[in-house]
């Protein structure tokens, strides 16, 4: 990667994050923890690496995102707003009455958004019959599935893996936002995921590990993920719940929060550097 894309890769990233706090801030409270921890990937995969255009959101063929930790909906929408699939004043609408930003994904609502969530684990499943289903009708589309660690403790998402590796999904990417982080505590604390890299590999699943703040780290990854034949891919995120705005980030309890004007302010402002 060359320093020109890298430095367009990081500012998009920021962008997110920007919009992110945007969207979340003008209701003044939200899922932010998790939601800034994905946005470097999520610049990586619409700047370049996955196939869609936002003036035919539908398109046959495209590739597609679900972010099956579906709280994470902002940074989703803040990426989505970022690309032109939306106006960026529909971010002050979220979870508004008849808004077209829930909190939650929503493919019936939201231009751009391919899978609703929300329902911790059952977005890896759905997945996981798209890419199927990608393969049935011999398209060259491939699925990202953003997947959570403590959403990770999901009995159901072992089902669906377990389905992968059975039917050969080479198409299916599975993007594992390891923060260490969950609304209960730790990871570790709560349920131990262990060493993520073996238990999918156990799986069948070509396995990587990456920063996942690393932009170049990351689209690495996923060109490599696109080379696997035969095979689902992972790639653990090693991220930081709150990446990039300090007040986040230092949170002792981050994965929702409320916040003043002021401190939107003072997010936004952080973010402008």
């Amino acid at each position: 990667m060359d320093r020109e894309r890298k430095e367009f890769l990081e500012k998009e990233a920021k962008r997110i994050r920007y919009l992110t706090v945007d969207c979340i801030g003008s209701l003044g409270e939200g899922h932010i923890g998790g939601s800034l921890s994905i946005a470097d990937v999520l610049a990586v995969l619409y700047n370049g690496v996955m196939n869609v255009d936002p003036e035919n959101p539908k398109m046959e063929g495209r590739d597609q995102l679900v972010c099956s930790k579906g709280h994470a909906g902002p940074a989703v929408y803040a990426t989505l707003a970022s690309r032109g699939f939306f106006p960026e004043e529909w971010l002050h609408t979220l979870n508004q009455p008849h808004t077209l930003l829930p909190s939650h994904c929503d493919k019936n609502r939201t231009p751009g958004v391919d899978m609703t969530t929300g329902s911790l684990g059952q977005g890896i499943s759905v997945a996981m019959g798209m890419a199927a289903g990608q393969k049935l009708k011999g398209s060259e589309g491939r699925v990202y599935v953003i997947l959570g660690d403590g959403e990770s403790q999901e009995g159901q998402v072992w089902e669906a893996i377990m389905f992968a590796n059975q039917y050969h999904l080479d198409n299916l990417t599975v993007l594992l936002d390891y923060n260490k982080q969950q609304i209960d505590g730790t990871v570790d604390e709560v349920v131990t995921l262990g060493d993520p890299k073996e238990r999918y590999a156990a799986f069948g699943f070509d396995v990587q590990e990456v920063d996942g703040h690393d932009v170049e780290a990351i689209e690495n990854a996923l060109l490599a993920a696109k080379e696997v034949v035969g095979k689902p891919q992972l790639i653990v995120l090693h991220t930081v719940k709150g990446k990039g705005v300090s007040i986040v980030q230092n949170a002792a309890f981050n994965h929702y929060m409320t916040f003043t004007k002021e401190q939107v302010s003072s997010m936004l402002a952080e973010l402008s550097e």
